[in-house]
């Protein structure tokens, strides 16, 4: 269960971007690959409002892509605050929406509450009633549920207000066992998942977690100033044995994200062999050709660990002079994170 979950804030991928980087990854192991991109109103702050006609045949289009493949096609549906007031009027609401989505037969849908003020009381039972509401309209889907405290990270609490006592005994308890949990591990883009993290957290939650890996993404006003490029680490055989499911969820770059989620697939399937530098070469070298590795592998640090805050000038024009004279879409968004066409500066919630 490796796959890809379009679950960051910013500018979006294209549907052709899409296409491309599932059928690249596909080959890799890349099993199943979620759409919910935070820019996509219809899925979050505006679920009530139907998907125009348009925008649901081009996801319909994408889920049968997907399918043709044999890659799972999953929806990550963040219905907004509903678990503050899930009154008749709401039920209603959510059972049309349901009804739109459930035509694209979606394999895998994901009931996403992360990044909501969850400081209420009872709010895992609201949460569990919504999730349990979903299940009851989409007989035979499998389902996944992303709560709002999604990792041990402190930050959650300060921005979404302290996280209610027993919030995830409460889940784990009382949700349906069939129902997968999202957790990022200890922070919410963690470092290192070791295997007393997942084995603490599997007791609460009661099931093996479903890992949301926030790695490479590089959404928000901090991390769209770098490239996030460098080869996994952290990501250890004996922990994710202990998993039951990885979803990477990837950068604002398609083609680019993908060194990072080769040399993953890389790290399984090595086990204790797995080298880091030898990785990010391999996997390099197969997105984007062996000239564009070496001009890659050259330059990582400052794209990846300088990032556009503290390049100067003359390094800006450099890297601007080398990437903006080769045809490769991996080039492009090189160029394209240079010219800040990736920043972004909105609301992260």
């Amino acid at each position: 269960m490796l796959g890809v979950i379009e679950g960051f804030y910013g500018r979006p991928w294209t549907m052709c971007s899409r296409r491309r980087t599932i059928a690249a990854l596909h080959p890799h192991g890349y099993g199943f690959y979620i759409y919910a991109p935070k820019a996509d109103s219809y899925l979050r702050r505006e679920w009530r409002t139907p998907y125009p006609e348009r925008d649901f045949g081009a996801l319909a289009s994408l889920a049968e892509y997907c399918q043709s493949l044999g890659v799972s096609f999953g929806l990550g549906f963040s219905p907004y605050a509903l678990f503050r007031n899930f009154d008749q009027e709401a039920r209603g609401a959510l059972a049309v929406k349901l009804a739109q989505l459930r035509a694209l037969e979606p394999d895998l849908f994901a009931i996403l509450f992360d990044d909501m003020p969850g400081n209420m009381p009872q709010l895992a039972e609201a949460q569990l009633a919504i999730t349990d509401a979903i299940g009851q309209q989409l007989p035979g889907t499998k389902l996944a549920f992303c709560p709002t405290y999604y990792s041990d990270d402190p930050v959650l609490d300060r921005a979404f207000g302290r996280r209610p006592a027993d919030y995830l005994d409460t889940i784990g308890r009382q949700l349906d066992p069939s129902v997968a949990i999202f957790w990022t591990g200890p922070e919410i883009c963690s470092h290192e998942l070791s295997p007393g993290h997942v084995d603490r957290i599997s007791e609460h939650l009661r099931r093996k977690p479903f890992l949301w890996d926030n790695y490479p993404v590089n959404d928000g006003p901090r991390m769209s100033r770098y490239l996030h490029i460098r080869a996994v680490t952290g990501r250890t055989a004996t922990a994710t044995a202990q998993l039951e499911g990885h979803a990477v969820n990837p950068s604002l770059q398609p083609t680019l994200t993908q060194i990072p989620a080769i040399t993953l697939a890389m790290a399984y399937r090595d086990g204790a062999k797995y080298d880091y530098g030898r990785a990010f070469r391999e996997a390099a070298t197969a997105v984007c050709g062996p000239q564009l590795a070496d001009y890659l592998s050259e330059d990582l640090s400052l794209l990846n660990d300088v990032g556009l805050e503290r390049l100067s000038s003359v390094e800006t024009e450099r890297l601007r002079a080398r990437y903006g004279g080769i045809d490769h879409d991996a080039a492009r968004e090189v160029l394209g994170f240079l010219n800040r066409e990736y920043h972004f500066e909105g609301d992260m919630s």
